[in-house]
């Protein structure tokens, strides 16, 4: 089977403190006593979804899911503009990861990760190796400064200049000649709700535009949550402007201690936010991966390429 499995209701959740007046939310679902496999979402900010359970075989996984910090259903929210994400980096919610499998009693697990999700699961399992069983990627990165100007910073402009034109457009006049990224970070932090507001609805337009061909004019369906894209706006160039805290191609430099995880990367050939010769980079870097090129796919895991290549990866893990 390389389709979806049915929808399925977690057996046990729960609220996580994790330290900073923090709480994540976890679930899991499937099978108890089967595989324990984890879940990183995208975004960062986006937060778990149904969809995510679907990825695998119910009576073969404990199928475990998480809102990462200030996000979803984790605690406080983003969207609430005194909340503060000082204490919200990659080193966190690599702890964050820690603190839920001991929580869960889990030895190794297996990780799947898309998008942003992909590189937390890469710093994850290079400081937890021995506690990684597999791992399955999608729209991979790794956290290199050029992958974040190219998506942020005007790099994929050159395909959507348009799109690029009206992110710039609804900048204040004084903002314009900012760095992008600092400028909305700043208006997203701004005292003034409808300033907040106005610069999340902008900044989430732009990341609808470009995961898929042809362009997309509107914004995509997750974002029409004013909540939503409040907490996903605020906690992306949180992340962007510190280069996610990672020294510069760190990632790749130390996926050596990969080695001895199996991994599954699948990539659209035409994955504009997270080109496909990133995912070359990481094969290169981490030799035991098998790279699966998706052809007329983009930066949509629900995809139905990508979709069966991440099904088929979980189905084949589903033993070891």
């Amino acid at each position: 089977m390389t389709s979806l499995y049915s929808e399925i209701e977690p057996y046990a959740d729960g609220m996580l403190e994790v330290g900073g007046g923090n709480a994540i939310y976890w679930e899991t679902c499937g099978n108890p006593r089967g595989k324990p496999a984890l879940v990183l979402h995208g975004g960062p900010g986006s937060g778990c979804t149904r969809w995510h359970r679907r990825l695998f075989d119910p009576a073969a996984y404990r199928i475990i899911l998480f809102d990462q910090r200030n996000c979803g259903r984790s605690t406080p929210h983003a969207s609430a503009p005194d909340t503060d994400l000082a204490n919200n980096t990659t080193a966190n919610l690599i702890g964050d990861i820690e603190l839920l499998r001991h929580h869960l009693q889990v030895n190794r697990w297996l990780l799947l990760g898309g998008s942003w999700g992909s590189l937390l699961a890469l710093a994850y399992a290079e400081a937890y190796p021995e506690h990684v069983s597999e791992i399955v990627l999608w729209g991979a990165t790794t956290g290199r400064r050029e992958e974040f100007d190219w998506l942020f910073r005007g790099g994929l402009a050159i395909l959507f200049p348009e799109q690029w034109e009206r992110l710039h457009e609804a900048l204040p006049d004084t903002a314009r000649e900012a760095d992008i990224v600092e400028a909305y970070y700043r208006l997203l932090n701004d005292p003034d709700l409808a300033t907040c507001e106005r610069a999340a609805l902008a900044w989430c337009t732009w990341e609808s535009a470009t995961p898929s061909w042809p362009p997309s004019h509107g914004l995509a369906p997750r974002f029409n949550d004013p909540a939503y894209r409040m907490a996903f706006a605020r906690i992306v160039t949180h992340y962007v402007r510190n280069y996610a805290w990672l020294e510069d191609g760190a990632i790749l430099r130390n996926a050596g201690v990969l080695v001895g995880n199996p991994g599954v990367i699948a990539s659209g050939r035409f994955d504009f936010q997270a080109p496909i010769g990133w995912a070359f980079d990481l094969k290169r870097a981490w030799p035991t991966a098998k790279l699966a090129v998706v052809e007329y796919a983009g930066h949509d895991a629900a995809n139905a390429g990508i979709t069966r290549e991440l099904i088929r990866a979980t189905n084949d893990f589903r033993i070891s």
